[in-house]
């Protein structure tokens, strides 16, 4: 098993959210073996604490001083009430996984204010990954962790779409016609890493406006996408209005997208490539506490940022190009932006072999970008 990089509160309840097939089950019996684990997946117990949330506690030995982990805890959010109780009365310390977070915020969560903290499991990393990391089977494959056990990682992808993601739309009741939301996950395929136009992709699919943007909400909540906003701070100039959009994996991705005689390799490629820049981003940033927001930058005219990150550590502008030859108005965005934010750090991932500086713009090869990103972001290598 992979280190996994998770800072783990000491003495402290805490949510663990992620992605399924993002490792957490397979983490924490690594990491709390003697613990007391219920899974809220498992038929039986689930029927009996839905019916009767207080039936927790019997399940739980005299003098209990380990970690009690509850696995899918937004199965069952009347829990909550419990487990509140129980961190107050028998300081029980609990892990609480989750793969969504919609039925958490609407009810319960606040009850547990100051009293868990939240914990993200992401892909891995490339620096989780170490030796194992190669760009061309992450543009290929991502980064879940079943990918690097499996003997066909394509075929399981395409099982955790077929599976997994239907199922889990449809075990949460979110909607009645997966065909239709079938239909959409590939729609929506077509807006990775671009500028996300919801009546576009309700034409596509030939759904209403309406049940597309309740569809993006869903893949959110099921943290299985994000819409990155604009950078607009303190704007010089006309900018867009509309987030970019991006499923969390590079091959779930490549998985979902459909691929057909009409469409070119290099834009699947291109998206792939900026995917795994955008969820290396996400866990570094999260993983390291670097409290950067994400945004990108787009004017008016057409000029663009693929990422921008701005936060009390500072601004960084990243522009991700597949070729290994870098032109002059591929660095177009990142001076134009320079213009408007001389304090920025600027960086251009590159398709080539060499790290070179031009026009105080850092142009490094993606795959050392990938594996030093923490550096990259500011953090010292000894941390």
């Amino acid at each position: 098993m992979y280190s996994r990089i998770i800072n783990i509160p000491v003495n402290k309840s805490f949510f663990l959210f992620g992605p399924r097939a993002t490792g957490k089950t397979t983490w924490l019996r690594h990491q709390f073996p003697t613990g007391i684990r219920i899974d809220l997946l498992e038929s039986k117990t689930y029927n009996s604490l839905l019916a009767s949330p207080s039936k927790l506690e019997e399940l739980i030995p005299p003098h209990f001083d380990d970690w009690l982990i509850i696995d899918e805890i937004q199965r069952v959010p009347e829990l909550l009430n419990e487990v509140h109780r129980l961190i107050e009365e028998r300081k029980i310390k609990f892990v609480l996984t989750g793969s969504s977070a919609r039925k958490l915020r609407d009810r319960g969560v606040n009850l547990l204010a100051g009293r868990a903290l939240t914990r993200f499991m992401y892909p891995l990393t490339a620096g989780e990954l170490g030796g194992d990391f190669s760009l061309s089977k992450s543009l290929k494959f991502g980064h879940l962790p079943a990918i690097f056990s499996e003997p066909d990682p394509g075929d399981y992808l395409t099982s955790y779409i077929q599976t997994y993601l239907r199922e889990e739309v449809q075990q949460e009741g979110l909607t009645r016609n997966l065909q239709t939301f079938a239909r959409f996950l590939e729609a929506a395929s077509f807006s990775q890493a671009s500028i996300l136009n919801i009546s576009e992709v309700a034409r596509e699919c030939q759904s209403n406006r309406k049940l597309v943007e309740a569809y993006f909400y869903i893949l959110e909540d099921l943290l299985l996408a994000h819409r990155i906003p604009i950078f607009s701070k303190r704007a010089k100039r006309r900018l867009g209005a509309h987030p970019k959009f991006f499923f969390f994996d590079a091959g779930v991705y490549r998985a979902i997208r459909p691929k057909g005689p009409l469409d070119s390799p290099e834009e699947i490629d291109g998206s792939a490539l900026e995917t795994l820049v955008f969820q290396e981003l996400r866990a570094v940033n999260d993983l390291f506490r670097l409290k950067f927001e994400l945004y990108y930058w787009h004017t008016s005219t057409g000029h663009e940022v693929d990422f921008v990150l701005y936060g009390k550590n500072g601004l960084i502008a990243i522009e991700v190009k597949r070729a290994a030859k870098i032109r002059t108005k591929d660095l177009r965005g990142l001076k134009l932006f320079a213009h408007d934010y001389p304090q920025a750090t600027l960086f251009l991932f590159y398709g080539g072999d060499k790290e070179i500086f031009v026009d105080n713009i850092n142009l490094i090869p993606t795959g050392k970008a990938l594996t030093t990103l923490p550096t990259l972001l500011g953090i010292k290598k000894d941390h």
